[in-house]
């Protein structure tokens, strides 16, 4: 939910964070005008209830029982304009709320305007492979699927098979991959300060929606209608919600987590896209990292989670880019986004595989997660703090690694940095038998 000070003050701005995601600049006003009539409605309802509580002393100094009688009358008459006045009151609330939770937050400055492919490259690291030049000019590319199947690494046949199409089976080798590389991110995690979290992957409506995943995206998520509850699509929902309604100390520095688990997205919209392999799918494993800062340290905090998967896609030795997301390519909960994306050999293009947002206060305010300042005087109050996250590593890593590394025969090189997570294994060998 986006801060109603800034709404009230600074409405300009509100509009043009609309306006750089392509959404509907009105509902500003639309809010705008929800909040005069919600004030002024409470205004009515305590002047009101200030007069019934003076009009309830009336009764006690009655002289005469006529008296008595007439003020009785006259309070019970304004208990019932107070009862109207307070459901008013409530209506406006609730209408102002339905309006808030509408407008996505409020982009950074800086933040590219426009959308999916108005992103800004900031930086592109590490040497493509020519693999013609190294093998030579009959040498034929294997996707990730190939080198998979040739590892018995990934079955997609028998997922289909057991599941429906998008899911899989990682086996052998693949099984143990994807560990090495969730292992590795939670010691790189560990290393940074992160508390390692095993967490829930069932979540109640109010924490799904408190994180700003039941806007216009809520088609990608699945529920669970018996039981009222959603499947999370990134750990960072069920992180977003540890501290919900509570008041966080971060006068020692930022609360920081490592969170592993399985994650589930319907991938609605996806039809005949990224269909071959694990690219795109409706199960995988993943570390997020999330943190909780104050306001004024969200930016540096946003700066340390993208150089952290940087240094993880270094170890796993990956030529990628970075890029600025586009407003109208955000989340509603994040006020800017940085991807890392890897190059894919076989499809010639860059594909995501970390994204790291700045969330800024939106969340906190819709969990309810302060923290208490100092205003001055000995006195404090509270306010909401600013969350962040950030992929360490999934499952589609495996994609990048089997076709960077791959060599002539279809075996594949293990970087160095990951061969103690598979017992010292420095080439993953097809099998035969």
């Amino acid at each position: 939910m986006i801060d109603l000070k800034l709404l009230r003050d600074q409405p300009d701005v509100v509009r043009a964070s609309q306006a750089a995601r392509g959404a509907d600049p009105t509902l500003v006003d639309a809010a705008i005008d929800a909040d005069a009539r919600r004030r002024a409605a409470l205004g009515d309802f305590e002047s009101l209830r200030a007069e019934q509580k003076a009009q309830g002393k009336l009764v006690a100094q009655a002289s005469s029982p006529e008296e008595r009688t007439a003020a009785l009358a006259r309070t019970k008459e304004l208990s019932e304009q107070v009862k109207a006045l307070q459901a008013d009151a409530d209506a406006a609330a609730t209408a102002l709320d339905d309006l808030l939770f509408q407008i996505p937050n409020v982009v950074l400055d800086g933040v590219p305007p426009g959308g999916e492919a108005d992103y800004v490259v900031l930086r592109t690291e590490g040497a493509q492979r020519d693999l013609t030049a190294e093998y030579g000019p009959d040498f034929r590319v294997r996707d990730h699927l190939e080198l998979g199947e040739m590892l018995r690494a990934i079955d997609t046949e028998r997922g289909a098979k057991v599941s429906g199409a998008r899911f899989y089976y990682l086996t052998g080798i693949g099984a143990r991959l994807e560990l090495a590389l969730l292992n590795m991110a939670v010691d790189t995690a560990l290393a940074a300060g992160f508390t390692p979290v095993i967490t829930p992957t069932l979540v109640k409506p109010e924490v799904m929606a408190g994180t700003g995943f039941l806007g216009a995206h809520a088609d990608e998520i699945y529920r669970l209608e018996a039981d009222d509850l959603y499947l999370v699509g990134t750990s960072e929902v069920a992180l977003a919600g540890y501290h919900s309604g509570e008041i966080l100390d971060l006068s020692d520095g930022p609360r920081r987590y490592a969170g592993w688990s399985a994650c589930y997205r319907r991938e609605a919209g996806s039809y005949g896209k990224d269909t071959r392999g694990i690219i795109r799918v409706h199960q995988f494993h993943k570390v997020e990292m999330f943190s909780y800062v104050r306001v004024e340290d969200a930016e540096a905090e946003h700066q340390a989670l993208l150089a952290l998967e940087e240094d993880m896609l270094r170890k796993v030795e990956l030529p990628y880019r970075v890029i600025d997301t586009a407003a109208g390519d955000l989340g509603s909960s994040a006020a800017r986004k940085f991807d890392c994306e890897a190059w894919l050999p076989t499809q010639q293009r860059y594909l995501e595989l970390t994204s790291t947002s700045n969330c800024t206060t939106f969340q906190a305010r819709r969990l309810g997660v302060r923290e208490r300042v100092e205003v001055g005087e000995g006195k404090t109050e509270t306010r909401a703090v600013a969350t962040l996250n950030g992929t360490l590593a999934t499952t589609r890593w495996i994609v990048a690694i089997l076709e960077n590394h791959q060599q002539a025969d279809g075996s594949v090189r293990v970087p160095e940095a990951l061969r103690p997570y598979l017992g010292g294994l420095e080439v993953l060998t097809p099998v035969t038998a």
